[in-house]
């Protein structure tokens, strides 16, 4: 026991002292430390804290629209969720990790090895663009790290009616198809950047900084009438269906404009639903797939003979006995129609008269009226996988091939070229290029022919869907109608198939004054094969609904008991 004023022994004296110098140098040591912290260098500490819980997300931009001429949407974008997780802040023990699986409709063993083989990385997706039912139920399960992210999902309003025009995109929202990649560029928007707070579990705390705001894309409006597209299309396939068809294809063009209005093919797809898919399907054959006209360029042949002096409307042709043969070679009619002028030659569809023309005229020159419709050249429209078709050099041209040339063998075309084509016996002789996008102004184009010999190919063609011509069946009500039918056997390695043929009609509507042509073409039909029994009702079908719908003014209305009586 230590009494008052009894000295300390030396050794606890140093002891106590020592307590006392520590126990200063640690308030010391702290006063330093805390005004490090908040005067020297408060930066630090805070940009540690923002590294743990700040970060820098990207704003998904939203893709344009595509519509249709009036304005309804053929392909629009809609808001989901992705969920994603952080390898570095999730569990592969965690036990709701099973309930999280079952509703992503993933095994526990596919997320557990995202966990274990990413530990280097921050984000991983677990399934992409959810229903928001199905994020609202990943939100209540709460597994820290594991988090949803706004995208944008695609929805096409008119499913497989225009798929083919239109196309899709990928996940990650990029053109891949139709119209979707050539207009990429411009429907997709700038992705923006967000600054935002994460919370203990790995959440993101709603609010944040914006940082860049996102760009949307822009919209892009289509030449094309949905109403039209409908009609075609279920017409298309009534009579691929009907027939037992192949395939087939249709496109209608404005013939002033040169604006595609509809445009269809069967098979289709349902592009909101491509599971199973065919690569086959997505074709848009319209553009792609290359055909030997037949017939339907006949009255390009009549065309260039007039135009070179050699032939005019009183012109007579000697087609007995319904065929002769070139270089051993025998080409034939369907019967002997003795002579003809050329009116007759196109509306009996002879083969004999359109050889005979060919051979007549100057092989360089006949080759540039063809080229003149636009046949072997693109059509100006920038669709993905176009085929511009071949026209061979007329300088390795034999005898033979200059007269199959004159009735469509020897060269091939598009439905969508050869509706070009069309539109400039429509047009007056102009051609213009094609497209799918809506214009207010009517596009230059060149002059090919003269206005006078187009007015009377056109009312040559007329007489193909009188009594006595080859397309009765594409007579529409009310309306003048001019077309060619076209039968040709259909090509194959080593010459042509006996049994295997593709029927197409072309026309154009009111022949009086032309507003539409419309090309349609049947692959491979059972029974009849003939264009004017498979293609020319297509057009009679669609042309009906579409003389209605655009309000086109009948030019051949029957006259009353009291026109006739006046007359």
């Amino acid at each position: 026991m230590k009494y008052r004023g009894q000295k300390v022994h030396p050794v606890g004296a140093w002891r106590l002292n020592l307590v006392r110098i520590m126990f200063v140098l640690m308030v010391a040591g702290l006063c330093w430390r805390l005004a490090d912290i908040q005067v020297v260098n408060p930066e630090f500490l805070r940009h540690q804290g923002d590294a743990r819980h700040l970060r820098q997300v990207p704003v998904v931009a939203h893709r344009g629209m595509i519509l249709d001429r009036h304005g309804e949407p053929l392909a629009i974008s809609t808001p989901v969720h992705s969920v994603w997780l952080n390898p570095q802040d999730v569990l592969a023990t965690d036990p709701r990790l099973p309930k999280l699986a079952q509703l992503l409709g993933l095994s526990t063993q596919t997320i557990r090895e995202k966990i274990e083989q990413n530990q280097s990385r921050e984000f991983v997706y677990l399934k992409r663009r959810i229903t928001p039912e199905l994020s609202a139920k990943v939100k209540e399960i709460g597994i820290q790290g594991v988090a949803l992210q706004r995208e944008y999902k695609r929805y096409y309003p008119a499913g497989e009616v225009a798929s083919h025009i239109v196309g899709f995109t990928n996940v990650d929202d990029i053109g891949q198809e139709g119209l979707e990649l050539t207009y990429d560029a411009v429907l997709t928007g700038r992705p923006g950047l967000k600054r935002m707070v994460r919370d203990s579990r790995g959440n993101y705390v709603e609010g944040g900084e914006l940082i860049r705001p996102a760009k949307s894309g822009e919209n892009v409006q289509l030449s094309i009438d949905l109403r039209l597209q409908y009609l075609t299309y279920q017409a298309l396939k009534k009579a691929v269906t009907e027939h037992h068809a192949k395939s087939g294809t249709a496109v209608i063009l404005d013939t002033h404009t040169g604006e595609v209005l509809a445009m269809a093919n069967q098979p289709s797809y349902n592009p909101n639903n491509r599971a199973g898919l065919k690569p086959s399907d997505l074709r848009n054959r319209a553009v792609t797939d290359l055909f030997e006209p037949g017939s339907t360029v006949k009255p390009f042949t009549v065309t260039s003979g007039i135009k070179s002096g050699q032939f005019d409307t009183t012109t007579i042709i000697n087609t007995h006995p319904g065929y002769y043969r070139v270089s051993g070679h025998p080409i034939r009619d369907f019967r002997d129609y003795g002579e003809i002028d050329l009116a007759t030659l196109i509306q009996k569809s002879s083969n004999v008269g359109a050889s005979k023309i060919a051979l007549a005229l100057d092989p360089a020159k006949l080759w540039h009226d063809f080229a003149s419709f636009g046949l072997g050249e693109a059509t100006g429209a920038y669709f993905p996988g176009e085929a511009m078709g071949t026209m061979p050099d007329p300088q390795s041209w034999r005898t033979l091939d200059i007269a199959t040339m004159g009735y469509g063998y020897g060269l091939s075309t598009s439905a969508m070229q050869l509706a070009r084509a069309y539109t400039v016996l429509a047009d007056g002789g102009i051609l213009k290029p094609v497209t799918f996008i809506k214009t207010d102004k009517v596009p230059q184009g060149r002059r090919e022919f003269s206005a006078d010999i187009m007015h009377e190919v056109v009312q040559m063609m007329v007489k193909v869907i009188e009594p006595g011509g080859t397309a009765t069946r594409a007579a529409v009500a009310n309306y003048h109608v001019a077309g060619k039918t076209g039968t040709a056997k259909k090509a194959i390695s080593g010459g042509y198939a006996d049994k295997r043929y593709q029927s197409v009609f072309a026309g154009i509507i009111p022949a009086s004054a032309p507003r539409l042509a419309m090309v349609v073409m049947i692959d491979e039909p059972q029974g009849e094969y003939y264009g004017g029994a498979v293609a020319a009702p297509v057009f009679a079908e669609v042309m009906t609904g579409a003389m209605r719908l655009l309000n086109i003014p009948p030019d051949d209305l029957p006259m009353t008991q009291m026109q006739v009586a006046h007359k």
